[in-house]
């Protein structure tokens, strides 16, 4: 390999690696922390001292990752195509 094709082809391979690692953390891990509520499913009053349920995750203190929902979503139209 000359030194020109191994620096254009590092860049190739590097984000390969990272979207197949993505593609693992999604499957494996199919949800994260809400960024809203910080994973605790509710939310403190700015000036009271109460509590009201997070309306970004239900209340469970998870979202599902983006990268999840686009595998859902072909699934989803994988499996209405074979219907027809």
């Amino acid at each position: 390999m000359t030194p020109s094709t191994l620096a254009s082809a590092a860049p190739i391979l590097l984000i390969a690696v990272i979207t197949v690692g993505y593609c693992l953390v999604c499957l494996i891990w199919p949800f994260k922390a809400c960024h809203t509520c910080r994973g605790a499913g509710k939310l403190r009053s700015p000036f009271l001292r109460s509590y009201r349920l997070c309306p970004a995750c239900q209340a469970t203190g998870l979202r599902l990752r983006t990268g999840r929902k686009a595998y859902n979503a072909v699934r989803r139209l994988t499996r209405a195509n074979r219907r027809r």
